[in-house]
């Protein structure tokens, strides 16, 4: 199985070797272009990187990449091997990818929050209310899967997958159709948000196609500073909401 995996990233940084791994610049049409592809090649929508972040690598990665299976993770994000402390290994993926349609991340765990609270939280109720209206007229039949997993304080995160060329073509024609209607809705979205909403969708879509999926720890490159980050989620909560 010939499996192509992008690294999406914004600057230079240490890449894993071999070829399975394919350093990809996100947004190479808004940025000075790196030594590395660029996600501005072929059909392309780069230049909206500021609110798409990552998604306009993988939305790339759909329409120019051609291999059995196609994955997105992050320059300081990869699918971890397990027992070990670094990337996963591309036999490792065959493996996997030989018994399942899919690998995700595992899912991060709020605890506290849900998904809406802490998303409402973080970036306020105007976008996730305008994600829900773009899905409830496209695709009503996801709904009921979208807010149960909103409702629950865990999810899939960080908008990495790993999927056979099949169930990615699908997923990225039903992902990409329900932003760019929400982003119309938006006008225009805050920065970043697009990326933020994309999120939200993962589940939604595995759970209403019931797609079977195995799933993989992170490793990550730069250790995350959970001090900061949890004082920052607490002050959201004494905060309140953003409107």
């Amino acid at each position: 199985m010939n499996i192509k995996i992008v690294v999406a990233t914004h600057k230079p940084y240490p890449m894993p070797g071999g070829s399975m791994y394919l350093p990809v610049q996100a947004g190479a049409a808004c940025h000075e272009r790196m030594a590395c592809q660029g996600d501005d090649a072929g059909e392309n929508i780069s230049e909206k990187n500021g609110v798409y972040c990552e998604m306009t690598a993988l939305y790339w990665v759909w329409k120019n990449l051609d291999a059995d299976a196609l994955g997105l993770c992050h320059y300081r994000r990869y699918f971890r091997e397990p027992g070990k402390n670094e990337p996963a290994r591309e036999e490792t993926l065959q493996r996997l990818l030989n018994e399942t349609p899919v690998i995700l991340p595992e899912k991060r765990n709020y605890y506290i929050e849900t998904g809406e609270s802490q998303f409402v939280h973080a970036h306020g109720r105007e976008s996730l209310d305008a994600l829900r209206g773009a899905l409830n007229d496209l695709y009503p039949a996801y709904l009921p899967a979208f807010d149960r997993s909103m409702g629950r304080t865990a999810g899939h995160r960080f908008n990495m997958m790993i999927m056979r060329r099949k169930e990615l073509d699908a997923y990225c024609a039903w992902l990409f159709s329900i932003l760019f209607e929400t982003e119309k809705r938006l006008n225009p979205p805050a920065p970043r948000m697009m990326g933020y909403l994309a999120e939200r969708l993962l589940d939604a879509w595995i759970e209403t196609e019931n797609m079977p999926y195995k799933e993989l720890k992170v490793y990550r490159t730069e250790k995350e500073n959970w001090l900061v980050k949890g004082g920052g989620f607490l002050l959201r909560k004494i905060r309140g909401s953003k409107t």
